[in-house]
């Protein structure tokens, strides 16, 4: 089978087994490839293609694709005891939780393991419930925590709730970063307030430096629980180990996923207090389970995964590195200040916001003819993210930042044209 009719064999399997509407859209927008392996920061397709992941699957790919340490840790398990019996103590959870517990802010010391980040959410919205015996939360314009229906009630995008409205009662939405909102909504039936440090799926929106502090006082003066959203912020991402740190703010309730798992499994986790815990589980400890959650597999490239930034320094590398793609991100701006509106993010966690919605639809596909990926949807048509591997060389920053400024470039001149 020659490289082409095996990409089209496997559209084609999309269009009639998958999803037909995502097929069209991956075609039109200039992705009609299939891959087939990755390491490090470089994704290869059945064409032979290679390309610059700056996407980074939204923030799963910290350490890169396929991590040699990650890897290696997940196939020693796999060759003793693949998944759990549920019947017996299991090691691997046991020290994946204590590390949790020792790299976590304040003193969250409690973790459920499951299987994503939706699940993380979902077990944050129980145990808060169970814990304040209060129902309601307040949530934020523009968030996202998943699409499953808890957690899809907390997520503040309407062009995914409302196809799926009525909703879980009891959330309501405001504006981001808007201290007196939340303020004005945090009552004595509130159980929460659920935020993401950095909206990431909102576009790369960071917070005034007195949002979470202020969010912080808010919940301890009225009784209800402070719960970050790190799964896309968490583990080196923005520059710190977790993005609370930069506000100097430690939550109640804290759900990771994503980076987690290293690239290589597929892992969540929602953490709490002791008393949280204790309030929610001591009466009924089976209250909240998951079968394949905390498994084996996962809870062994979690343990590298931790073991890996510690050791090679990604917090580090993703402030420098963040430092480079933001200044140069911020170069091609400057080149052309009535296509692109801002540059923002912290560590590699970087946003562009675009004037002009053709521009970016343009630009995206340019990149990628190109040798470069980043991440942009119809669902946030003017804000292109990149969010690459920490372990991003600065060559390939450089290479990224050339390729989006052609990118650009040819997408002005191309309108300009028309």
């Amino acid at each position: 089978m020659t490289p082409e009719d095996r990409i089209e064999e496997v559209i084609s399997k999309y269009q009639r087994y998958v999803n037909p509407g995502l097929a069209s859209l991956m075609k039109f927008g200039g992705f009609g490839d299939v891959e087939v392996s990755a390491s490090g920061c470089i994704v290869r397709t059945a064409s032979g293609s290679e390309y610059l992941d700056c996407l980074g699957g939204y923030g799963v790919f910290t350490l890169g694709h396929s991590h040699p340490d990650v890897v290696q840790a997940v196939r020693r398990q796999l060759e003793v005891m693949p998944l759990s019996s549920r019947t017996f103590f299991q090691e691997p959870l046991a020290n994946l939780a204590e590390k949790l517990a020792q790299v976590a802010p304040g003193d969250l010391q409690y973790s459920f393991l499951c299987n994503s980040g939706t699940e993380a959410v979902e077990g944050a919205l129980k145990i808060a419930r169970v814990a304040t015996g209060r129902t309601r939360f307040v949530c934020t314009v523009g968030g996202f925590h998943g699409k499953s229906m808890g957690s899809l009630s907390a997520t503040g995008r309407e062009v995914f709730r409302k196809p799926f409205d009525p909703l879980v009662p009891g959330f309501v939405h405001v504006p981001f970063d808007d201290v007196a909102a939340v303020e004005e909504h945090v009552d004595a039936e509130t159980a929460g307030v659920v935020v993401e440090p950095i909206q990431g799926e909102g576009g790369i929106r960071c917070p005034h430096p007195d949002y979470l502090p202020r969010l912080r006082e808010i919940c301890n003066s009225r009784g209800a629980l402070l719960i970050l959203d790190e799964v896309q912020t968490g583990l080196a991402r923005t520059g710190a180990m977790f993005a609370c740190y930069h506000w100097n703010v430690v939550p109640d309730i804290m759900t990771l996923a994503k980076a987690l798992g290293g690239g290589v499994m597929p892992i969540g986790a929602v953490m709490s207090t002791a008393p949280i815990w204790q309030a929610a589980f001591d009466e009924n400890p089976l209250l909240h389970t998951s079968t394949f959650g905390g498994n084996p597999l996962a809870c062994a490239a979690g343990l590298a995964t931790l073991h890996v930034i510690e050791r090679d320094g990604l917090v580090e590398r993703a402030q420098t590195r963040g430092n480079q793609l933001l200044d140069g991100l911020r170069q091609v701006q400057a080149r052309f200040p009535d296509a692109l509106a801002e540059v923002r993010g912290m560590g590699l966690m970087v946003g562009v916001e675009f004037k002009i919605k053709d521009v970016a639809e343009l630009s995206i596909n340019g990149m990628a003819r190109r040798g470069v990926i980043a991440a942009y949807t119809l669902n946030n048509p003017y804000v292109m993210r990149f969010e690459p591997p920490v372990i991003i060389t600065e060559e390939q920053v450089n290479q990224a930042v050339n390729a989006f400024g052609e990118a650009v470039e040819e997408a002005v001149a191309m309108l300009a044209d028309v």
